[in-house]
């Protein structure tokens, strides 16, 4: 698996400091939108190792990351370019609106 799980320890190195893009889904286990845009995401890590990176940050486990990006709803996808947000999305989203996020 391509996805790396985001947590307030890890992201600094694995987020911030990335030299590739990033793109975070903000997500939760009870969640039916999360649940349907999970496969997606992980189909995009799977296929874009060499491109960029995709983290998955859990809102329950991790609420300061969440509190900090000002997530109100969930799924939330935030795209990470030199340690700033450049594009961010809330709700489900097809394949191929969340690769157009990634074109940067």
């Amino acid at each position: 698996m391509a996805e790396i799980k985001i947590t307030k320890t890890n992201f600094q190195s694995e987020g911030l400091n990335s030299p590739e893009p990033i793109l975070i889904d903000f997500w939760a286990a009870w969640c039916g939108p999360c649940r349907m845009l999970s496969p997606v995401i992980e189909e995009i890590a799977n296929e874009n190792i060499d491109k960029f990176k995709v983290g998955k940050v859990n809102v329950d486990e991790e609420p300061e990351l969440a509190s900090a990006f000002g997530v109100d709803s969930i799924p939330m996808l935030v795209v990470v370019k030199n340690g700033k947000v450049i594009k961010s999305s809330v709700g489900y989203k097809s394949k191929e609106a969340v690769l157009s996020m990634l074109e940067v």
